[in-house]
C-alpha cells in the first residue's frame, strides 16, 4: 500500500485545540500526517507540541528551517489548511509570506499540490471587503475552499459552534482521489 502524506496546517483559531483528534481521524483514513502551525497557533499549543510530534511521528513545524537544514517531513500528497483565519487566507491570497506556513502554501499552488482550505472566521470578519476577494483568488488558483453550506459557515463574534473537521477531511480525500484518477 502506498503511503499518502497529508500536511495539516493550522492557524490560531479555537478549533486548533481539536488537532490531536483530527490527526487521529486522518490517520484512521489512511493518511500519514505532518502538523504545521502558524507561530501564534504554536504558542497556543506549546504545552502539547511534544505529544503532537509523537502522535504524527514528525516534528511540528511553525518556522522556516535554516538554509542547508534537511527537511524532516516527507513530500505532501495533499494539504489541509484549517482552521484558516482571515489573516492566513488574506496573506496566502496576496502572497505575503512572512511566516513558514504561508510561504509553504503559497509555493504549493505553483507546485500543483492538492490544496484544501477551510476558513474559520466570524460574520464580522467575513464581511470585510478583502475576505471574499481572497477566497475567490484562492479558488482561481486551484485551491478547494470550503466556505458556506458545504464547509464552514461564519458565526456571530464570540459564538462557538462545532467546526466541521469531518467535512474537511472528506474533501481532502475526494480531491486526492480525483487527482489520482486523473494521473
Amino acid at each position: 500500500m502506498t503511503t499518502r502524506t497529508l500536511y495539516l496546517l493550522c492557524s490560531a483559531a479555537p478549533p486548533v485545540f481539536d488537532v490531536a483528534r483530527v490527526i487521529e481521524d486522518a490517520q484512521a483514513r489512511g493518511w500519514d500526517v505532518c502538523l504545521g502551525l502558524t507561530p501564534t497557533a504554536a504558542d497556543w499549543l506549546e504545552d502539547s507540541l511534544d505529544g503532537l510530534a509523537a502522535l504524527t511521528g514528525y516534528p511540528v513545524r511553525s518556522r522556516y528551517r535554516k538554509p542547508g537544514q534537511p527537511d524532516m517531513w516527507p513530500q505532501a500528497d495533499a494539504v489541509l489548511v484549517a482552521p484558516a483565519t482571515m489573516n492566513t487566507i488574506n496573506s496566502w491570497a496576496q502572497g505575503i509570506t512572512s511566516s513558514w506556513l504561508i510561504g509553504f502554501i503559497a509555493e504549493a499552488i505553483g507546485k500543483g499540490i492538492a490544496l484544501t482550505a477551510m476558513p474559520c472566521v466570524n460574520n464580522a470578519y467575513a464581511q470585510h471587503p478583502q475576505f471574499p476577494k481572497s477566497l475567490e483568488t484562492l479558488r482561481q488558483a486551484g485551491v478547494r475552499v470550503l466556505f458556506g453550506p458545504d464547509g464552514f459557515e461564519p458565526n456571530a463574534p464570540g459564538e462557538r459552534r462545532p467546526y466541521p473537521w469531518a467535512a474537511a477531511l472528506d474533501s481532502v480525500n475526494g480531491l486526492y482521489n480525483e487527482r489520482a484518477r486523473a494521473r
